[in-house]
């Protein structure tokens, strides 16, 4: 599952995706929304996303875990839409024969959504917001870049 969705995510649906009879561990990432950053109060966050070119970006690192780390099963659920404080962002799930690739195969999905996948969010402060992410801007794109797909189209 490589998917992005306006709905709560349901994380047992994640976990349930990995599970097979040579996991010796699943390593489950969930990203929170946090009140907190730089000592800068958020009061909710906002989600957006090219979903096209998202879902084939998260296809994109799990077949890279696979290649990377053999008999692993990966599932990511990214959530766009507004988020409060606390609700979950982001779901990996990684199983593997061992947990020491679980782990790393884990962090290496996470670090890599914030690298390559065109998914943006909109810190809401107290004091004003602002737009985060890069990645649409840092990626090549041979046809043309491409614009976001919103969430109210």
């Amino acid at each position: 599952m490589f998917t992005i969705i306006k709905e709560p995510i349901e994380i047992n649906h994640v976990i349930e995706s990995v599970v097979h009879p040579h996991a010796g561990a699943i390593n489950t990432f969930i990203g929170t929304v946090r009140e907190l950053t730089h000592d800068k109060r958020t009061l909710y966050l906002e989600y957006d996303a090219y979903i096209p070119m998202a879902e084939k970006k998260l296809e994109q690192i799990g077949a890279e875990i696979q290649k990377r780390w053999n008999d692993a099963r990966v599932s990511i659920i990214h959530r766009i839409g507004r988020l409060e404080i606390s609700d979950v962002a982001v779901v990996i799930a990684v199983s593997t024969p061992h947990r020491a690739d679980s782990y790393t195969a884990s962090r290496y999905a996470i670090e890599r959504i914030k690298e390559i996948v065109p998914i943006w969010k909109k810190e809401h402060w107290e004091d004003g917001e602002r737009w985060i992410g890069d990645q649409l801007e840092s990626t090549e794109y041979p046809l043309g870049k491409p614009g976001k797909e919103h969430l109210n189209d």
